[in-house]
């Protein structure tokens, strides 16, 4: 863990527009990003030697590479499960910068998720072969739990079970995510937010969630450089320090359908396997957060997050986000850049790419604090997060 946590800091970020066509490809996006991250960095393409990204991404790193005119690449990672892999594919390129295995490392994600291929249609697995990825989905797909919605409803509705939350506790999220997203000019949503009633108006997708507890389908690319602490304090950007990563599987886990675990009452385990880790690595807790940009692909998982993290007590954060927490004037702001709901569904990047303004200060909206933030990648997958901080 040592070796690590402190070793490495993101030095530059870059993004294209978020849109629902983006009118290019999924590589085009992605190299777009990445230069622009390097632009930020002040770094030139030949000076990377590393890449990561994470499935279920069209553009492999050898081409992104080749692409942006880089020379001879030391390190290629690619990190398993989705958005889960988020916060990891810092941890990865921290972990190569700490080992010597690179110098820096561009992370990136690119995709048309709007426009091509929609992550929220429903699961076909029809040409796949008889393996265990098939054997998985034959456990819920012939009951008619097909798309990504429908698996976190179950999950909502037991929530709703054991903790007397209501969809207006969910819809909270929501409306919080779209206030900031409306003050946010490359949120999608800009100058639009909604009420607590237009949230409960909005259709049904999967009971007990509405259309607006479902995050969007974006068109997009967002891209980072890593390098050492060191070399980042001597290049255009104030560093965002990587105060600690971690990932996390808990016990007897399923890809998004964890329904037939033990009946234990905690929601996210694994999102609680990842808090220790980072508490631990930090001698931090929550409350030490100034900011918080939690991974809101469905807003009752935001609930379980505040709860995993330590927020408040299991069963408690529908009670924290009814007394107005993670308003930008609250204790710790959540998602002050509008999050996936707000701004763009990017898979968790656009997430980590606020996070890093919040500790240059140079945040939309800003956080009044800034020694610490956590950003939080998907959930209800193997997933991960990290702590950046102030050099």
């Amino acid at each position: 863990m040592s070796t690590l946590h402190n070793k490495a800091a993101i030095a530059g970020i870059g993004a294209t527009e978020f849109s629902k066509e983006s009118g290019r490809t999924e590589l085009q996006l992605a190299l777009e990003a990445s230069q622009a991250a390097l632009n930020d960095a002040g770094i030139a393409p030949s000076e990377v030697d590393g890449f990561v990204s994470y499935s279920m991404d069209t553009s492999p790193s050898i081409e992104v590479a080749r692409g942006l005119g880089c020379e001879n690449v030391t390190y290629f990672g690619l990190v398993d499960y989705g958005g889960g892999a988020a916060a990891a594919t810092i941890m990865h390129a921290a972990m190569a910068v700490a080992t010597g295995a690179a110098e820096t490392v561009v992370v990136y994600r690119a995709f048309n998720e709007r426009s091509g291929n929609r992550f929220g249609s429903a699961m076909d697995v029809t040409g796949w072969g008889v393996d265990a990825r098939a054997a998985h989905y034959a456990w819920y797909l012939p009951f008619g739990l097909m798309t990504p919605a429908s698996w976190i409803a179950m999950f909502a509705q037991r929530y709703m079970h054991l903790y007397n939350a209501t969809s207006e506790d969910f819809g909270r999220v929501s409306v919080l995510d779209r206030k900031h997203a409306a003050t946010n000019p490359e949120a999608w949503f800009y100058g639009k937010p909604i009420t607590l009633e237009e949230h409960q108006a909005s259709r049904w997708i999967a009971k007990p969630l509405h259309l607006l507890d479902c995050c969007q389908e974006s068109d997009g690319g967002q891209a980072f450089v890593i390098t050492s602490r060191e070399r980042a304090k001597d290049l255009k950007q104030k560093p965002a320090v990587i105060r600690a990563s971690a990932q996390g599987v808990a016990y007897d886990q399923h890809n998004m359908t964890s329904f037939y675990r033990s009946n234990e009452r905690r929601p996210l385990p694994e999102m609680g396997l990842v808090a220790d880790q980072l508490w631990k690595a930090t001698g931090l807790s929550a409350q030490d957060m100034d900011s918080a940009v939690l991974y809101d692909h469905f807003t009752p998982f935001v609930l379980a997050q505040l709860e995993e993290f330590g927020f408040c007590r299991e069963g408690e954060a529908k009670d924290l986000l009814r007394d107005g927490f993670g308003e930008m004037d609250s204790q710790t702001p959540v998602n002050p850049n509008g999050g996936q709901l707000g701004e763009a569904y990017i898979h968790g990047m656009n997430g980590i790419a606020e996070g890093v303004r919040q500790i240059r200060g140079t945040a939309v909206n800003q956080a009044v604090r800034n020694d610490h933030v956590l950003v939080s990648a998907g959930t209800g997958v193997p997933t991960s997060a990290l702590v950046l901080g102030q050099e």
